[in-house]
């Protein structure tokens, strides 16, 4: 089952997050988490397998590009088409949006997602990434 994250989920999404290898030192889940409830919370996405928290998605639309981060699939239930469906309804509710086309930033040489995203249809683009921090989490 997909549904919208919820408050109480917090742990759990940490959790897999830290499993999945998708927390840095720079970047404060929690703090991700409490930004990402101010804005679009209908678009943070979690799968459950039985009452358990086995997959994320956060989605974002800027009304020019939607993006997807955090998604995390619990690596026991990898494999089994979970990080697929997160995905499609992630895709389902942009294109529901008018969202035209998805961004997405994955982190060089991390050859196992990038071969995940390919399997989906996506393809890397000739673009330079560029950032530049605001503040400290």
């Amino acid at each position: 089952m997909i549904r919208s994250f919820r408050v109480e989920d917090t742990d759990d999404a940490v959790r897999l997050w830290t499993d999945c290898g998708l927390v840095r030192p720079w970047n404060d889940p929690r703090r991700d988490i409490e930004r990402k409830l101010a804005e679009q919370p209908e678009l943070f996405l979690v799968g459950e397998l039985d009452g358990e928290l086995v997959a994320t998605a956060m989605v974002g639309y800027d009304g020019h590009r939607g993006w997807i981060n955090y998604l995390a699939v619990d690596p026991a239930q990898q494999r089994r088409s979970f990080g697929r469906a997160m995905m499609a309804e992630a895709e389902r509710l942009l294109a529901e949006r008018g969202c035209p086309k998805v961004n997405m930033q994955i982190r060089a040489g991390n050859e196992k997602v990038i071969g995940f995203y390919r399997g989906l249809g996506y393809g890397e683009e000739q673009a330079v990434t560029l950032g530049k921090r605001l503040g400290l989490d």
